[in-house]
């Protein structure tokens, strides 16, 4: 983790000069990375709908000497990420040069419950929302001279993680997005990557993953009784199963 204002941390790393935007930072992931990258040097600004959650984490970024903005913004409407990317280009003099697409939502319930609103709420926050904001940043990413864009992805668009099948769809597109602006542009000496983290705690997943914890050890719990006491196991001993 990046110390203070130093602009640096004890690796080495520094990102002094930088500019960065950070969608949804005042909570959970897009938080921490807000932290890091002004910890680092970086001059960063973020956005949330929360305009009292946003006031409260400037306040504490600024206590702490972080060069941090932001602003109130719902990163599911077309309009204000028209009107947040005129504002960073106005702040950061027409150059960005990095952009984190942070910015997310999930519905739980099987494939079938879904209705149409909730499949348009996901896709729109989650994918439309990062796709736009590429589009948007891309001037500006390119007037730097070194952009980087990072998507903040999942392990649901890669394996099932029974997290509903809307929201594994839009990261399993990111992912794809992601090669797609990498070979693009290139020219442009753009950089495009997505993480895709397992769960995390976050307001977002707090509230599930203590029952999918539980589900995990259960479904273990199982097998290692069908293990022990299967006929068609009796040559297995002092076998040790790692549970991850």
């Amino acid at each position: 983790m990046a110390e203070g204002n130093a602009g640096f941390s004890s690796s080495g790393w520094s990102l002094r000069g930088t500019t960065a935007l950070v969608t949804g930072g005042t909570r959970g992931i897009g938080y921490a990375v807000v932290e890091e990258l002004a910890g680092l040097g970086a001059t960063v600004h973020t956005c949330s709908r929360n305009e009292a959650e946003l006031d409260k984490c400037l306040r504490e970024w600024h206590a702490k000497g972080f060069a941090v903005t932001g602003s109130v913004c719902d990163g599911s409407d077309r309009a204000q990420r028209e009107q947040l990317m005129e504002k960073v280009s106005s702040i950061f003099n027409g150059k960005l040069n990095i952009l984190i697409n942070n910015v997310g939502t999930n519905i739980r319930k099987p494939t079938v419950d879904f209705t149409a609103a909730e499949y348009s709420t996901i896709m729109t926050t989650n994918l439309e929302s990062a796709y736009h904001l590429c589009q948007l940043a891309h001037p500006l990413l390119k007037a730097s001279g070194a952009g980087s864009i990072v998507f903040v992805s999942s392990v649901a668009g890669v394996v099932s993680l029974g997290t509903g099948s809307i929201y594994a769809a839009t990261k399993a597109a990111m992912n794809q997005l992601t090669k797609n602006f990498a070979c693009e542009w290139a020219k442009d000496n753009i950089r495009s990557n997505s993480v895709a983290p397992w769960y995390i705690k976050t307001s977002l997943v707090e509230h599930v993953i203590s029952f999918i914890l539980l589900m995990l050890f259960l479904e273990y719990f199982i097998f290692l009784a069908m293990l022990i006491y299967s006929e068609k196991c009796v040559d297995i001993w002092h076998e040790t199963l790692v549970l991850h």
